[in-house]
């Protein structure tokens, strides 16, 4: 579950493999292994950059390793 008060990830603190992952959720579901395999990164680096997203409420963790996109920060727009 994302933490409510968390401060949200922008863009411009993105690093290139957040973005590559979020391309990724955007087309489903994931677990950190099937990231890892797209995105050519370790495992364990695809799930700490998964967890990262979680904790900024972008990503939601729906089961033990089962990840899905909540709110792109991409499309973040200004009022």
């Amino acid at each position: 579950m994302a933490i409510k008060n968390a401060i949200v990830l922008t863009p411009d603190k993105l690093n290139s493999t957040d973005e590559r992952l979020l391309d990724v959720l955007s087309d489903g579901r994931v677990t950190p292994q099937y990231a890892a395999d797209q995105l050519d990164v370790s495992r364990t680096y695809a799930s700490e950059r998964l967890k990262r997203l979680v904790e900024h409420g972008h990503v939601e963790k729906l089961a033990p390793g089962l990840y899905e996109l909540v709110d792109d920060p991409r499309q973040i727009t200004d009022s």
